[in-house]
């Protein structure tokens, strides 16, 4: 093996994303070239292709492998049968690499669901969780990313799945974004304590009698303004919540644009302002933040957009490399030992 025992090793999954491997061969030179993190990555697709993108990169720098893997794992593969059937795909080989701990972490912008799948089945969960979860990042009026959990990794859950969610992503927001003592909020059709359905009135229970910092119910409309650092519900509700989120900058431009095409003021006002807006919005891009952390497994798993950019894949590796650092599979160990005691 290529010098790499003393590095953060990325297995990163060359094949994953829209725009694969062009994308993610450059968005890992980028990290590689930065060393911003002392990093050896694995990049796992088809070897011919990862090659020509390396060769039109120019890059020799070192610090990388290439695992062959001729399969592919695509958007409108079904995740489970995807993951047991396709295990020569650059997935799958991705995250066995972890399990493996060859690598210690798994990063692809490839089938969200899939993903998962093969982090829950190949790398495998920490003791002590029943349900990993994806924690999504969410920009407020604060300047601050909220963190929405659950965001689509189960979508029927229980209310003590909530309380390991909170929990997780607890740990994840002190270890690695290092926010102290993260505030939680239950995410409910209001803030009154006997509101909701019974998951929520059950969930929130636990949660009041929990270490964490809860806050207890919050609304639709605190989401964005960053009532609390934490937000919990079951994947159903954070999905929606998610995509509707992720609707928002389309909706945006789209206005924009109908707007400045109504007369030439219109536009030069639209062309004075972009500028001003684009800087406003920019945490909006999924790119900004890189990937998602699949919270639970026992290994570094993080889930990118599809439509990464070469920067978005960067900032995924740099989330896994700093949620290495950090130690943050030990952290969850630690935390779950407590909770189940």
């Amino acid at each position: 093996m290529v010098d790499s025992e003393q590095k953060i090793r990325i297995a990163l999954d060359a094949m994953g994303g829209d725009n694969a491997p062009r994308v993610e061969i450059e968005g890992a030179v980028e990290a590689l070239k930065e060393k911003k993190h002392d990093l050896f990555i694995y990049l796992i697709g088809r070897e011919e292709l990862i090659k020509e993108e390396l060769k039109k990169i120019g890059y020799n720098g070192g610090n990388y492998e290439i695992v062959n893997a001729e399969e592919v794992i695509t958007m409108h593969d079904s995740p489970a049968k995807a993951v047991k059937t396709k295990l020569n795909s650059s997935l799958v080989v991705a995250s066995k690499l972890v399990k493996e701990k060859k690598a210690h972490a798994l990063v692809s912008a490839g089938n969200t669901g899939a993903v998962t799948m093969a982090s829950i089945l190949n790398i495998g969960r920490i003791k002590g969780v029943s349900r990993p979860t994806i924690a999504a990042p969410i920009p407020t009026e604060k300047g601050t990313l909220s963190r929405i959990t659950d965001s689509g990794a189960f979508v029927d859950s229980k209310a003590e799945h909530l309380l390991e969610f909170a929990t997780l992503t607890d740990v994840y927001m002190r270890e690695v974004q290092k926010v102290e003592n993260p505030t939680v909020g239950l995410i409910n059709v209001g803030e009154e304590e006997s509101k909701g359905l019974q998951l929520t009135y059950d969930a929130f229970r636990l949660l009041e009698n929990s270490h964490l910092n809860f806050k207890g119910n919050i609304e639709g409309k605190d989401v964005f303004k960053g009532t609390v650092d934490i937000v919990v519900c079951d994947g159903f509700v954070g999905n929606i919540i998610l995509k509707f989120a992720e609707s928002v900058l389309p909706f945006l431009k789209t206005k924009l644009k109908k707007y400045s095409e109504r007369s030439l003021a219109a536009k030069v006002q639209i062309g004075i302002a972009k500028s001003a807006v684009k800087k406003a919005l920019s945490d909006t891009d999924p790119n900004y933040y890189g990937g998602i952390p699949l919270l639970g497994i026992n290994g570094i798993s993080i889930i990118g957009h599809g439509s990464s950019s070469p920067v978005g894949i960067k900032n995924m590796i740099y989330e896994a490399a700093s949620a290495q650092e950090a130690g943050l599979v030990a952290k969850i160990f630690e935390a779950m030992e407590k909770l189940k005691k």
